[in-house]
């Protein structure tokens, strides 16, 4: 982005997600917190934020540079299958590219995990 400020973030976003936002980062699940520990610091060579509100979207993590989120999907999105995916499709609407991970593949196999993002980062928006 090269300084821009992307306008999907900067004041997009309502003060309760604001809010949610930041109880979510200080709960972060495991999956979250060990993916987060790998990502940051621009660990993969781009800035990732964590918990990143986006209109009415709460973003696991979210990279401005590819516009790509990465969500790390746990047990309970099994239930929710519909909902993510039209969760994904607004998303896209916005130019948005969503990667899913499941939260077992971060906690057993991290390494896996950074090069599925690491080729999501390779690819055109």
């Amino acid at each position: 982005m090269s300084g821009r400020r992307d306008p999907l973030v900067r004041g997009a976003s309502t003060p309760g997600k604001v809010e949610f936002a930041r109880e979510q980062r200080r709960a972060p699940t495991p999956g979250e917190e060990l993916l987060w520990s790998a990502l940051r610091g621009q660990a993969l060579g781009v800035r990732f934020r964590r918990q990143q509100p986006i209109g009415e979207f709460v973003l696991d993590f979210y990279c401005a540079a590819a516009r790509l989120a990465v969500e790390v999907d746990g047990s309970s999105h099994e239930r929710r299958e519909g909902y993510d995916r039209w969760r994904d499709e607004q998303l896209a609407r916005l130019g948005l590219r969503v990667l899913r991970v499941r939260e077992e593949v971060v906690r057993e196999d991290l390494e896996g995990a950074l090069e599925v993002i690491r080729r999501a980062l390779g690819e055109e928006p």
